[in-house]
């Protein structure tokens, strides 16, 4: 029997996301596992190509919708264990403790926003801007505005450094 890939699985967004969200998911993931980066991946490519080629694509992406609501949902075999937490599918298991709201889609599915902000406030900063998260928008700016900002260094000013010899 020829196995099912789950497009939307593959590029770790939900299916509900708008164009916006995945377009943005697919380049990440593009860029993070490119077989020219470390760590990248030809297989890996093949299939975030694969995935982008129909669900970044409104017509294919509506046909594979209707294809997915017709297949029947796949039983688990009796002796096939408990299910897995969702944060195991995705990005990993959260780092400490939860606070804020919990997402329910993406990469970070199973994580609270206080948690993504530790681990990745880049994402939460993009959330904000993106319209699957602009309903979030202003307890992500609350977050990402009470977190200890790192000290920058500066360089000692230039005449300094030039004669430093005398």
């Amino acid at each position: 029997m020829m196995e099912v890939v789950d497009f939307y699985r593959v590029l770790q967004v939900d299916p509900r996301a708008e164009p916006e969200v995945v377009r943005a998911a697919y380049r990440t993931l593009a860029t993070k596992y490119h077989p020219d980066m470390i760590g990248g991946s030809v297989d890996r490519m093949v299939a975030l190509n694969q995935a982008w080629s129909v669900i970044g694509d409104h017509a294919a992406r509506a046909a594979y919708d209707r294809g997915r609501e017709v297949l029947p949902p796949v039983a688990p075999a009796a002796s096939a264990r408990p299910a897995e937490p969702v944060w195991t599918q995705s990005a990993g298991r959260p780092p400490g403790p939860p606070s804020g709201t919990v997402l329910d889609f993406g990469r970070y599915a199973g994580w609270s926003f206080g948690q993504i902000a530790r681990h990745d406030p880049d994402f939460l900063e993009w959330l904000a801007r993106a319209p699957i998260g602009r309903a979030f928008k202003a307890e992500i700016e609350t977050i990402l505005e009470s977190r200890p900002r790192p000290a920058v260094q500066t360089a000692a000013p230039s005449h300094k450094r030039r004669f430093a010899h005398r």
